[in-house]
């Protein structure tokens, strides 16, 4: 009903930046809002940031003032820009869309690897 396509994840130097995107195909009127997470290896799943239907953000603490979300509409995209990239940062980045009556569908992730 809805698909998401994750993609420009890549390697970056520490201090780096990397823009996302999340490509949303499908029934789109029925998303309320479209959330960046990501997990690295032996972590739990961290949100990160949030966007609504009506543009309304939310961020974590913990990339509040490096990380930006926005919305192109006209593309169907949510992206995430990513400053300031510190090797901790380095996880798989996956999208979601919450939509009408409880329901949520995932992205298939894209790596990020900050290193230098």
């Amino acid at each position: 009903q809805v698909q998401l396509v994750e993609s420009g994840g890549g390697l970056v130097q520490p201090g780096g930046s990397l823009r996302l995107s999340c490509a949303v195909s499908g029934s789109i009127f029925l998303i309320n809002s479209v959330a960046w997470y990501r997990q690295a290896p032996g972590k739990e799943r961290e949100l990160l940031a949030t966007i609504s239907s009506g543009g309304a953000t939310t961020y974590a603490d913990s990339v509040k003032g490096r990380f930006t979300i926005s919305r192109d509409t006209a593309k169907n995209t949510v992206y995430l820009q990513m400053n300031s990239l510190k090797p901790e940062d380095t996880a798989v980045y996956s999208c979601k869309a919450d939509v009408r009556w409880g329901r949520h569908y995932w992205g298939q992730g894209t790596q990020v690897t900050v290193s230098s």
